[in-house]
Order: structure tokens, then sequence, then C-alpha cells
């Protein structure tokens, strides 16, 4: 079996579904809500365990009640968590999701990512077809580097700088501002640059030529988008570990993105291995 690995950042995340965003001043009531870890890295290393049937994920979190709460709900998805433990909280999140499926999300604490000189495995990843990063200290790329095909997030920038590494494959947005790439973000440039842009579809930058490709339809209703991003990236990660084209690996990614909009929450509808299976053969 092909090692994928993420290496990045988690948040224990705190989930309130409401009609809508409150306004200044409004109180509003969530019928429901919940509490688990999720945050980039960790929601891209579930989707991944999901298809693979495992995920190591590197990563690092706050030395309290939250931080081990976050690795213990990763482990039961699969994900085996490699923690370098930091002397301050786990990083929270606060999560509404509205009646339009909309995710408006607001963090606390100081995102937590871990160093190239954490005591962490690195060299489980010398033989890993692919490694996506979300966040990351000085040496982390250099430990990334070590797979056959690095992903990253356009988050990652402070993970790079400076390092001489260059990404595989970086993904981006084509709308979001916090999350666009331009050129001299990342030296050198990347590989390629996926820009995913919702319901448009996206596009594939590489040797000078952009290619676009088309939106993958919603396998059902539209519940609410938190996670389809991550999910979108650890799918991708999953195809270009196990060999695939980039074309193919982006339309898995965007069958993992398209599914997770169908679902409450991070992981209730995370495209797994068998539903994978069953969308190819039809």
């Amino acid at each position: 079996m092909t090692t994928v690995a993420v290496v990045g950042h988690a948040e224990w995340c705190h989930f309130a579904e409401v009609d809508h965003v409150p306004t200044p001043g409004e109180i509003v009531e969530a019928p429901s809500g919940w509490e688990q870890g999720a945050g980039g890295g960790a929601v891209a290393a579930v989707q991944i365990a999901k298809l693979a049937g495992e995920c190591l994920f590197f990563t690092a979190l706050g030395g309290d009640e939250h931080g081990r709460r976050t690795q213990a709900s990763l482990e039961e998805m699969g994900v085996r968590v490699f923690a370098a433990w930091r002397d301050a909280p786990q990083r929270r999140a606060f999560v509404h999701l509205d009646a339009d499926g909309e995710r408006t999300i607001t963090t606390v604490g100081e995102r937590h990512a871990p160093r190239g000189d954490d005591p962490l495995p690195w060299a489980k990843l010398d033989d890993a077809g692919a490694v996506y990063v979300t966040a990351g200290g000085p040496g982390s790329a250099k430990a990334a580097r070590a797979a056959e095909q690095l992903v990253a997030t356009v988050r990652a920038r402070s993970a790079f700088a400076g390092s001489g590494i260059r990404p595989d494959v970086l993904v981006a947005s084509a709308a979001d501002q916090g999350e666009r790439y331009e050129p001299g973000d990342f030296e050198p440039a990347p590989v390629a640059v996926v820009r995913t842009a919702g319901s448009d579809g996206g596009s594939t930058e590489a040797g000078g030529e952009t290619t676009h490709w088309d939106p993958v339809p919603l396998p059902g209703a539209r519940v609410d988008e938190y996670g389809a991003g991550d999910s979108f990236a650890g799918g991708l990660t999953y195809g270009l570990g196990a060999g695939l084209s980039i074309e193919r690996a982006i339309e898995i990614g965007s069958r993992c993105g398209a599914a997770n909009i169908t679902g409450r929450g991070p992981y209730e509808a995370q495209l797994t291995a068998a539903a994978l299976d069953e969308t190819i053969s039809r």
C-alpha cells in the first residue's frame, strides 16, 4: 500500500447549525451542535484515510484537553497522528453552519504547526507516494519533499519561505482572497498550480499553459461547505500518491469536494474508497 501523508495543522472545532449568522448584537439559537477535531490538515487527512485505508498526519497539538481530544477523534477515523506537543492551548474554532450551506469560522489561539526539528518519525515520509502540506515550520517542507509528490496549499507559504523547496502541485482558490496565488508567493515556483472555483470547476496552470476543468455535480442535496476544499485537496493528493495523472487526480479531488458538501460537518459525507469505485464504474 502506498503511503500518503499530511503535514499540517488541526483545530478543535465547535460546530453550530443556525438559520443565519448572527448580526452585531443579535442572539441566534442553534438547534444542534457538536465538537470534534477538524481544520485544514485534519480534514484532508481523514479524507485520505477513507480512500487509502490510512493516512499519516504529522502535526503539532496543544498540550491540553482539547489537544488530546483532537488526536483521539482523528485516530478514531483511521488517521495515524504523529504529534509534537506544545506547551500552549490547542487552537480552537467556532463554526456557524447556516441554512444556505455556508460556513463562517472564527479561530481562537495560535495555529500550531510541526517543525523539522520536532522529534517526529519524519523518515516515514521517505517512501511516501504523496504528502500534502497545510502548515509547517522550518525544516518541515524539506522533510515533506522526500515524498514522490509534494502537494501544498497556498496557506502554507511560511512552511516554504526560504526553504528552496518546490511543490509539485500548489492548491489555491480562484476567488477566495486568502487562498489566492500570485507569482512570487513561492520561490521556486510550483510545477503546477491548481485553482478551484467552486461551481465553476477550476483550472490547472503548468508549463506556461492553463487548462480549465468542469465541476462535478453534487451527488445529493447541498448541506454545508465546511471541509469541501480540504476534502478536494485530500482526494487530489491521494490520486497523485497512487500514481495517477494530475487530470485524473483532480477528478478524484472534485468528487471528494462535491460529496463533502452533501453531509453535515467535515466528515459525514466524505467519499470512501467503495463509493469512489462505484462512481467510476458508472
